[in-house]
């Protein structure tokens, strides 16, 4: 049977979480006890049915399997290990006699209970969306356990759209995974791909059997050099999988065609990535060609396949140069494929759903961005003229090219985009501007200001968010509270967290930061530059949804930020307290960036801003500041070759922010859920007094990391994973932060939470740092 022919005009995958979030209010009732597993199971039927249907409305085709389906109620790669009944050991009681979760199950290995941890979390490549990481072992029993990617298909096809289901490529999956503590040393999970294989084939049956024509299959891990697994073992691995996937199924009779997805990255290297793929049987392959370049050609066994053209970038949200866009499509002639039709760089679920979801009238937004934007449902629209061009002709769709032509024009042409004075400041730093005095000359300075105890106790920043304190913030945006007042009620609550940290026995005290709905959004709030959405809502882990800034223009601070909320702090107690600062590479990875010049100049014109904010915080007497830099290794390129030039402009920032203020001033930074171990360098480059890093999940792993690399400045390893509900033992935490004095000299080491408690109920908060406080007393006690 031959293949089907691939729609002209598809994207790699939708916002899955709703256009109100209702998949994360409805996931969230589950979890609260408020309703039960098949009202959410009805709200997500809903949501996704209205998802196909809206793609359909917005251009797609419906019957071609143009429309992805690739939804989760969690996270793409936990489906994955649902899909294998690939479950740790510790949760082995949560599964049936065929390996499957039921709903509470799933949610428990992605969020843990009593003593059990969750599965692991990072960074899904280069983006701020996160996955959890797979544990496998030699023993990992494989098995069709879940057939809900089918069931999903079915629910679509009965609605009237015959959807492509997207699934976490078997390479990839196995690639990303971490070998289990009850592994044998030097197992990699790769090695396993032998047993994973039957499970996708049972799946691709089964997806056939249903009338699937398309099956989606990402391998990112083709793009990257930073994962652990060499890139020859990657290549080898893919060549495998897609023989016993491909070459061994009849397309149509036992399996769909495959399209396979290569986002984030050009599949060019140190290994060709494309011409690996076009020496399989897949029958279509997906370049992103925002990231990646267009590749030079002929590329042998192309002639039979369709080549996506990922033009329409997934992962941004500026509105395309159509004209621009389809040159790069028609660029690809050279290539040989049988076939090139337009898709997107990456899924959209790295992007808002809809620009008109605005209230362009309030004047809350500048209501020119309105026409420079483009969220996941215009990137659709963007697509299907696109399609229209290559199958109608450039003319069918001139006014839509112009308008898009007119629109980048108006975006580079307004005020604001270019600042002059912004411009002269950072061209003129020196080397100077970058550097501060010897690391031991500050520390000795700092220890005589501030005279902390061995292992001194604080946390990241953040307290819970209380709902009053939302309601408080919310009438204020309103104009239903005045302002005032609201700082009143700000100032309650920080009375109230200085408090509890004394009575608890923290060393430094932080604010609890009351006043900010998001660490990146509160500081774009107050900067020129930015502009902030009431809807653009975007899935970063699970439930939890942020709404990006928009960062369009030159960057300056018109006024103080924090300094009267840390100077308040100040007078409450007579303990250090740390001013809590978000840095210049996070506030870039944790926005939507302007895409027309370099990301290290604005890097440092966010650091120029910062560092006048740090100039006022230790004028008003804060003797501790915090830089937190949690996305420094997540904006990390892919590609080896590229990594350098990131790096040099990454760090510079941070010191360029950081680097004005005297040595009995402590610089704090904070980094959190990335495999860290390949930027210890940078790390040790940002100079920070103090740094912070998630390790309790991996259970102190980046640790002797540090030590080896001979990391010599003071290292809070976290030793209480906040993105879990559960409170950790006073004997849990003594054992980490006894690994942890174990590597590190204990005279450097800080003892912290992983992260921020933001999206903790106080209860658990509590009696977690209560925990933590005596944990440190004991291993105190020990080292005497």
């Amino acid at each position: 049977m031959s293949a089907p022919t691939f729609p002209s005009g598809s994207v790699l995958g939708y916002p899955r979480i709703g256009p109100r979030r209702e998949l994360k209010k409805a996931v969230e009732s589950f979890w609260a006890g408020r309703t039960a597993a098949d009202e959410l199971e009805a709200t997500a039927s809903a949501l996704r049915v209205a998802a196909a249907k809206r793609l359909v409305d917005l251009g797609l085709d419906a019957s071609s399997g143009a429309v992805p389906g690739s939804f989760s109620y969690y996270d793409q790669v936990l489906d994955v290990v649902a899909l294998l009944g690939a479950v740790p050991s510790r949760f082995a009681s949560l599964t049936d006699e065929k390996g499957a979760l039921d709903l509470a199950g799933y949610f428990t290995v992605a969020r843990g209970a009593g003593e059990d941890a969750p599965l692991e979390m990072t960074k899904w490549f280069d983006t701020n969306y996160h996955y959890l990481v797979p544990e496998i072992s030699e023993s990992t029993p494989f098995r069709f356990a879940d057939d809900r990617i089918v069931r999903q298909f079915v629910e679509a096809k009965d609605a009237g759209v015959v959807t492509r289901p997207v699934v976490v490529g078997p390479v990839t999956f196995l690639a990303l995974s971490k070998a289990a503590d009850d592994s044998a040393p030097g197992f990699s999970p790769l090695s396993r791909l032998a047993d994973v294989l039957p499970v996708y084939v049972e799946l691709l049956r089964a997806l056939a059997a249903a009338g699937a024509p398309w099956v989606q299959l990402d391998e990112p891990a083709l793009v990257s050099d930073s994962i652990d697994v060499p890139a020859a073992e990657v290549h080898a691995a893919v060549t495998e999988a897609y023989r016993v996937l491909a070459s061994e199924l009849a397309v149509g009779s036992e399996r769909p065609a495959i399209l396979v997805g290569a986002p984030f990255g050009g599949l060019q290297g140190e290994h060709d990535g494309l011409a690996l793929l076009a020496a399989t049987d897949v029958e279509a392959i997906s370049l992103d060609l925002v990231k990646g370049a267009v590749p030079a050609g002929p590329v042998a066994g192309l002639a039979d396949k369709t080549v996506v053209a990922g033009v329409v970038d997934g992962h941004n949200v500026w509105r395309a140069d159509l004209a621009a866009k389809l040159a790069l499509v028609e660029g690809l002639s050279g290539l040989g494929a049988g076939a090139v039709t337009v898709g997107t760089s990456t899924s959209l679920l790295h992007v808002p759903h809809d620009v008109e979801d605005e209230d362009w009238t309030t004047g809350a937004i500048d209501v020119r961005l309105r026409d420079w934007l483009a969220f996941a449902d215009q990137k659709v629209g963007e697509v299907a003229v696109l399609a229209r061009a290559l199958t109608e002709g450039r003319d069918a769709v001139g006014a839509e090219i112009e308008a898009s032509r007119a629109a980048v024009a108006s975006r580079a042409e307004a005020s604001g985009v270019v600042v002059p004075a912004v411009r002269e400041r950072a061209a003129a730093l020196t080397e100077g501007d970058f550097s501060r005095g010897d690391y031991a000359e500050r520390a000795a300075a700092q220890q005589a200001t501030l005279n902390l105890p061995l292992l001194p106790t604080t946390t990241i920043g953040s307290f819970p968010q209380t709902p009053e304190i939302r309601r408080a913030r919310a009438l204020n945006v309103k104009g239903e509270l005045s302002d005032a007042d609201y700082t009143t009620a700000m100032q309650d609550e920080i009375r109230r967290v200085v408090e509890l940290q004394e009575q608890i026995g923290l060393d430094v005290l932080v604010h609890g930061e009351p006043e900010r709905n998001d660490m990146v959004q509160y500081f774009a709030e107050n900067l020129d530059g930015f502009a902030v959405t009431a809807n653009g809502w975007v899935q970063s882990y699970g439930s939890r949804c942020v709404r990006p800034p928009i960062l369009w223009g030159d960057v300056t601070r018109p006024a103080p930020i924090t300094v009267d909320w840390s100077t308040f702090t100040a007078s409450l107690t007579e303990k250090p307290v740390k001013g809590m600062l978000t840095g210049p590479v996070t506030i870039l990875a944790w926005s939507f960036v302007r895409d027309d010049q370099p990301l290290g100049d604005t890097a440092n014109q966010v650091g120029l801003a910062l560092r006048d904010e740090i100039a006022d915080l230790e004028a008003a007497g804060i003797g501790i500041i915090q830089v937190d830099e949690p996305a420094l290794r997540e904006l990390l390129p892919l590609r080896r070759a590229d990594q350098a030039a990131y790096l040099d402009w990454s760090v510079s920032s941070f010191r360029l922010a950081t680097a004005g203020v005297v040595a009995e001033t402590q610089i704090h930074t904070h980094l959190c859920y990335s495999e860290f171990g390949e930027v210890i360098g940078a790390i040790d480059g940002l100079d920070a007094d103090v740094t912070s890093v998630e390790a309790a999940r991996s259970r102190m792993e980046i640790v002797p990391e540090l030590a080896e690399a001979g990391y010599a400045r003071g290292i809070g390893p976290g030793v209480y994973d906040i993105h879990s509900p559960r409170v950790p033992s006073t004997e849990e935490v003594t054992d980490l932060l006894e690994l942890a004095v174990k590597s590190i000299d204990p005279r450097l080491v800080w003892v912290n939470p992983d992260c921020g408690l933001k999206t903790r109920r106080y209860e658990e908060t509590v009696a977690s740092l209560e925990n933590l406080v005596s944990a440190t007393n004991a291993v105190r006690a020990q080292l005497g």
